[in-house]
């Protein structure tokens, strides 16, 4: 996939959470802050939109390595050591984002 093609999917999929995070801030504004008509968010709403947000991240996340790892741990041309790094890198962000 060209990286032109692959950051405008990206960049969907970064605009789509970022509507989905508004929505959810949009939900827990306070009745005094909103307008005459809005009603409160009930609970189930608020937890199907984090829900939502989470697996948008997660497939967000999974896509940025997958093509990680095919354009930079599938080079063949890599030594051992850089295999090594690179794989480490990938575990650190990992152990990060799992926490």
């Amino acid at each position: 996939m060209s990286h032109s093609i692959h950051n405008k999917k990206l960049l969907a999929r970064i605009r789509k959470i970022k509507g989905q995070a508004q929505g959810l801030e949009n939900m827990l504004v306070p009745e005094t802050e909103q307008s005459e008509a809005s009603v409160p968010a009930d609970c189930m709403k608020v937890l199907q939109q984090i829900a939502a947000l989470k697996g948008a991240v997660n497939g967000l996340m999974m896509e940025v390595l997958e093509e990680h790892l095919r354009e930079h741990l599938g080079v063949v041309e890599l030594t051992q050591a850089q295999r090594e790094q690179e794989v480490d890198q990938v575990i650190s962000v990992l152990k990060t984002y799992v926490k």
